[in-house]
C-alpha cells in the first residue's frame, strides 16, 4: 500500500471513536391534510465510523428518504443531522454542497458517469469540481485495486455494467471521504459484477478504514455489512449488528 493509501487508513481509524452520521428525532414528511405522507417518523440512529453498514427495509419503507435526509440532498422536515461533528440541517445550498464533495463519496444504482468523459475523468470529476489536486498515488491505489487501471482511457459507453459501477466506486473513494454512500448499488448488475462490487465496498472498509453506508433491499447484500439497520413504515425498527447474529 502507498504511503498516501496508509495515511488515509491511519486518518480512517482515527476517527472511528466518533460516529460517522448521527440523527435525532429525524422526521420527513411530504404532503398535509388527507395527502400527508410520514416518510420518517423521528428516527434517531447512530452509524459508526469505520464500520460498513446496510440500511435495509421494503419499497416504501423510508430508507432511500433516510438516506437522502442524512446527506443532505433532501431536508428533513424536522429533527438534526450531523457527519462527524459537522451539523448538517441548517447548512445552506453552497455549504452543504461543499461539504459532500469534501466528505461524502456516492455511488447510485445508475453509475452518474457523464458520458463523454473517460473513466480517468469521471473518477477525478468531484476533484475538478472543487478545485483540489489530484492525489495520484491514492488514484493509483484505488484504481488498481478495483481493477479498472486498463480502463481508464475508455469512455462508460465502451465498459461493462459491472466496470461503470467499479468506475462509480473510485469516483467515491478519490476525495477520501468521511462517508461512502450506496443507494442499491447492485440493482443494475448480475450476480457476478454484484458480488464483486459488495466484494469492494467491503475492502473499503477492511484494507482502507473507510465508513460504508448502504441501502438495499437484498438480505445477501446486507449480509456483507458490519451493521444491519431494519426501517419499517418511517420507523428504525431493528439494528443489529453481525457479531451478535448467530
Amino acid at each position: 500500500m502507498s504511503a498516501s493509501a496508509t495515511s488515509a487508513s491511519a486518518t480512517a481509524a482515527v476517527t472511528t471513536a466518533s460516529p460517522a452520521v448521527r440523527t435525532l428525532d429525524l422526521t420527513k414528511t411530504y404532503g398535509s391534510g388527507a395527502t400527508l405522507v410520514r416518510a420518517l417518523r423521528s428516527v434517531t440512529l447512530t452509524i459508526p465510523a469505520g464500520r460498513f453498514t446496510a440500511i435495509m427495509g421494503a419499497s416504501g419503507s423510508g430508507k432511500s428518504t433516510l438516506l437522502h435526509c442524512i446527506t443532505g440532498l433532501d431536508s428533513p422536515t424536522s429533527g438534526r443531522v450531523w457527519i462527524g461533528d459537522t451539523e448538517i440541517t441548517h447548512l445552506d445550498d453552497d455549504a452543504l454542497t461543499k461539504l459532500r464533495r469534501q466528505h461524502v463519496g456516492f455511488v447510485f444504482q445508475s453509475f452518474n458517469l457523464m458520458p463523454t468523459l473517460s473513466a480517468a475523468d469521471n473518477i477525478t470529476l468531484p476533484l475538478r469540481l472543487s478545485r483540489t489536486k489530484v492525489d495520484n498515488a491514492w488514484f493509483d491505489h484505488i484504481t488498481e485495486m478495483l481493477g479498472i487501471t486498463e480502463r481508464l482511457s475508455h469512455k462508460p459507453s465502451e465498459l461493462s455494467g459491472g466496470q461503470q459501477q467499479r468506475v462509480a466506486v473510485a469516483r467515491a473513494l478519490v476525495t477520501h471521504p468521511d462517508v461512502i454512500v450506496a443507494d442499491e448499488p447492485t440493482g443494475a448488475l448480475d450476480s457476478e459484477a454484484s458480488d464483486d462490487l459488495l466484494t469492494f465496498l467491503r475492502h473499503c472498509v477492511d484494507d482502507l478504514g473507510q465508513t460504508v453506508v448502504m441501502v438495499t433491499h437484498d438480505r445477501d447484500a446486507a449480509a456483507r455489512a458490519d451493521d444491519i439497520v431494519t426501517v419499517a413504515d418511517g420507523q428504525v425498527s431493528t439494528t443489529r449488528s453481525q457479531e451478535t447474529l448467530a
